[in-house]
């Protein structure tokens, strides 16, 4: 004789007052309690503004000043306002894309050009 499954009575528990075991198909129907959002997330979000208000603020001194100096200047003024942990880099990622802005009316009217190299 060969050995067969148990049915579903068989596994069921002898105590009647047990409750009885979920499936995947009760677990799917039954609403489960959504997790608390991260409270560090906004936080980080506007640190990050600021470092890359800094960074690009920083790389458009050397290229590409009409688009990072912009950005920079958006970033900067987006996390301060927003209350970032990092106030100093925020107001560096300003000051340095308005550099970016007054580096390129420098060499517009020098050059009398959009475009400028270093040598």
């Amino acid at each position: 004789m060969t050995a067969r499954p148990p049915t579903v009575q068989e596994h069921r528990s002898p105590n009647p007052t047990a409750r009885p075991r979920s499936t995947a198909k009760d677990n799917a129907t039954v609403s489960t309690p959504h997790r608390p959002a991260d409270r560090h997330a906004p936080v980080r979000d506007t640190d990050t503004m600021a470092v890359i208000s800094f960074l690009s603020g920083l790389v458009g001194l050397l290229a590409m000043n009409l688009v990072l100096g912009p950005i920079a200047i958006g970033l900067a003024g987006l996390a301060l306002i927003r209350g970032t942990t990092r106030p100093g880099r925020a107001g560096l990622g300003l000051a340095l894309g308005i550099a970016d802005l007054v580096v390129l009316a420098c060499l517009i009217s020098a050059d009398h050009t959009w475009s400028w190299s270093l040598g």
